[in-house]
């Protein structure tokens, strides 16, 4: 059973920068996708950013497109979101999700499509 673990969040100023980390531990990640999603007060879990398994297909939401980075290290089983010029609106709980399944484009940003989820970590961006 796929398990995920995040951290990496906290606090920062406005254009400031966070790494998020994801732990992926009960199978090898050799198949599927993995993404990051957030959830802020009072609003719905909205898709952030996508990879699947190999890499080569990589999807952001418009708005955090040329300031957020989706990578992944196979080796270590573990997907990074690298966060910079961050606003204080995009302060949320950060998800992290995985799917044995890969996404279209239209697709991924579902939650209902993804059946494994982390706790979350929370991060906070200040004026």
């Amino acid at each position: 059973q796929v398990q995920l673990v995040e951290y990496g969040g906290g606090s920062v100023q406005t254009g400031g920068s966070l790494r998020l980390s994801c732990v992926r531990s009960g199978d090898s990640y050799s198949r599927g996708a993995m993404a990051w999603f957030r959830q802020g007060p009072g609003g719905g879990r909205e898709g952030v950013a996508y990879i699947n398994s190999d890499g080569r297909e990589i999807y952001y939401r418009n708005d955090v497109r040329g300031r957020f980075t989706i990578s992944q290290d196979k080796d270590k089983n573990t997907v990074h979101l690298q966060m910079n010029s961050l606003k204080p609106e995009e302060t949320s709980m950060y998800y992290c999700a995985a799917s044995p399944n890969q996404k279209t484009p239209e697709m991924w940003p579902n939650q209902g499509r993804w059946n494994t989820w982390g706790q979350g970590t929370q991060v906070t961006v200040s004026i």
